[in-house]
């Protein structure tokens, strides 16, 4: 069988067992075993690597390891465009929208608040969901390694806190998104885009304590829910502030 020498960089240590983190280490692979497999079954969800240096040169996840290649995997660069060079996967998806498994419901309606396209559905099944997200280009979030070394899944990414506040602060962070929140631009219940309404067509859906202290109002032509900034739009407000200066700390 083929001997290949094999380095993780960066947070992809993470996945590894500890006596082969953050070293170069021998792997014996079957023969014709593919980059994907051989990086999978060391337990790395495909969905966490943007690029593979197979003796210095960059490969795609099909490509077939030989005896005595060395095969340099890395995480998503931060600091600079590696498009050009990695083949990991096809362009990025035009628009970032996102699929969420069944476990991350909290974090879809904190998606959604920030503006956000989330779509969840607490029933689906793991291939009902990859599918609605491939036929949809959708990036898939899940705490599921499993999930996502699905072959169908090309877009990810493996949610790590449980706390469903710091999870929204790793999704900001890890698809750059701080700068394209805009609070309260989607239903939370509904995922569509909020409709700006006149406080006259909404009065009788509405306390008249309400139409008497706020003077902007919202609605989702879904559900037909109505939005106003009230004290519960305050609260997610500074909920929103505090996640955004997380995610542009850079903790890890």
């Amino acid at each position: 069988m083929p001997t290949v020498t094999i380095r993780f960089y960066e947070e992809l240590n993470d996945f590894l067992p500890a006596e082969i983190r953050k070293r170069p280490f021998v792997r014996e692979c079957a023969p014709g075993c593919s980059a994907k497999a051989v990086i999978e079954d060391l337990g790395v969800p495909h969905t966490e690597v943007d690029l593979i240096l197979a003796n210095g040169q960059s490969v795609d996840f099909s490509y077939r390891l030989r005896e005595g290649d060395l095969l340099s995997v890395f995480p998503v660069f931060e600091s600079w465009d590696i498009g050009s060079l990695s083949r990991v996967r096809a362009a990025p998806l035009r628009e970032t929208r996102f699929a969420l498994d069944v476990h991350l419901g909290k974090l879809a309606r904190l998606l959604r608040m920030t503006g956000f396209d989330a779509f969840y559905e607490n029933d689906l099944t793991d291939e009902e969901l990859v599918r609605a997200a491939r036929k949809e280009k959708r990036i898939v979030l899940s705490r599921d390694r499993g999930l996502l070394k699905r072959r169908l899944v090309s877009h990810g990414y493996l949610v790590k806190s449980l706390e469903p506040r710091k999870q929204l602060s790793e999704v900001l962070r890890r698809f750059d998104l701080s700068a394209r929140v805009r609070m309260f631009g989607r239903c939370v219940l509904c995922n569509v885009p909020l409709q700006r309404v006149e406080k006259e067509t909404i009065l009788s859906l509405i306390p008249p304590v309400v139409a008497e202290t706020y003077a902007e109002f919202s609605r989702c032509p879904a559900c037909g829910r109505v939005f106003w900034k009230g004290t519960h739009w305050e609260r997610m407000k500074k909920l929103a502030a505090e996640v955004l200066a997380d995610s542009r700390g850079g903790e890890h």
